[in-house]
């Protein structure tokens, strides 16, 4: 769908501008997605924690540099 109006033009048909707006309007409409939840009860309350692995490598070279990764 292409705009061919210019700003300094006249204004177009009211049943043009109808039409246009219900294109609009079905385009949006296609594009909407619900909003997420808010409630508390649809997030887990536990979640698992990340766990890093240090490599022996990585340990020397903390400890070379008197970093402490424990």
């Amino acid at each position: 769908m292409t705009y061919e109006r210019l700003p300094y033009d006249e204004a177009s048909t009211t049943a043009r501008m109808t039409s246009d707006a219900r294109a609009a309007g079905a385009v949006l409409r296609a594009a909407v997605r619900p909003a997420p939840s808010i409630r508390y009860e649809d997030y887990p309350h536990d979640l698992p924690k990340p766990t890093l692995d240090v490599s022996e490598a990585a340990s020397r070279l903390a400890a070379a540099l008197h970093l402490h990764l424990d």
